[in-house]
């Protein structure tokens, strides 16, 4: 239902005295039906009471933003909650930070994605000062080709070791631009062996992980990237320092409340 149809059925509820969706959108108050000189009548007196107060419309339009938002923190909390397994002991994704962490940051990235790039320094910047971090990485490839190829390489250099890997993952964050030339050329850089590196791009676990990760990136509702779940919290898009660590803070007491095992 639009916002404009659900304001018209609203304010003419009020006049009428009928739920708003219910029998005011049918014409019917209390059982009876009004005939179409007095449904005439009704838009005309909702027409223009909304003239003389539209502020009436930016209310109903900051509430149904309010309600919208409200139902998309419930929606994400609820799958946070069905897939806190999948999100924090994944034996497919690699952890960074204290691998003991108290508390997990768990991170869906691309490549290529120019904010998942802007905002690695602020998460560098709290790992340092807060060493009871743990963070679990999840290849998120969305913006082409060749952000499948650099996560393909990536996850297949774990054949190498998980610190190849972190070491992998953090040349190609901070590289400006990616092509399957350079992400090979970064490869050779950090010490991978290229041969196998290519070799194991094409081996079908490779494959199955980057699935993984879409399917759970879609129960959760993550369409974008950098995504960051933070305790019972979906935080979208690139944040700051002093964010991060508040809300790191938060998870922290949540966990701690609760007494959870695995936060």
């Amino acid at each position: 239902m639009t916002i404009a149809k659900w304001l018209t059925i609203a304010t003419t509820a009020a006049f009428i005295g009928a739920a708003p969706g219910a029998q005011a959108a049918e014409g019917k108050s209390n059982g009876k039906t009004f005939n179409t000189k007095q449904k005439g009548e009704i838009r005309r007196l909702v027409r223009d009471y909304l003239i003389k107060h539209p502020e009436v419309i930016v209310e109903a339009m900051q509430e149904y933003r309010r309600r919208q938002t409200q139902q998309r923190e419930q929606r994400a909390q609820a799958a946070i909650k069905d897939n806190r397994l999948a999100l924090l002991q994944d034996k497919h994704s690699v952890v960074a930070g204290n691998p003991k962490g108290n508390v997990t940051i768990v991170e869906f990235f691309d490549y290529r994605c120019g904010y998942c790039k802007a905002v690695k320094p602020q998460l560098d910047k709290v790992l340092k000062k807060d060493r009871n971090i743990r963070v679990v990485y999840k290849e998120f490839p969305i913006l082409g080709p060749v952000s499948t190829y650099a996560s393909r390489a990536a996850i297949a250099s774990r054949k190498q070791g998980d610190d190849m890997y972190r070491k992998y993952h953090d040349a190609l964050m901070v590289a400006r631009q990616l092509s399957p030339a350079i992400v090979m050329t970064i490869a050779k850089r950090v010490g991978l062996d290229t041969d196998k590196l290519a070799k194991d791009m094409n081996d079908p676990s490779v494959t199955e992980v980057i699935r993984l990760n879409h399917a759970l990136a879609q129960r959760l509702g993550i369409r974008g990237t950098p995504a960051f779940v933070i305790g019972n919290e979906m935080v979208p898009g690139a944040i700051g320092t002093a964010q991060f660590a508040a809300k790191v803070e938060a998870a922290r007491a949540a966990c701690k409340k609760a007494k959870a095992t695995v936060c």
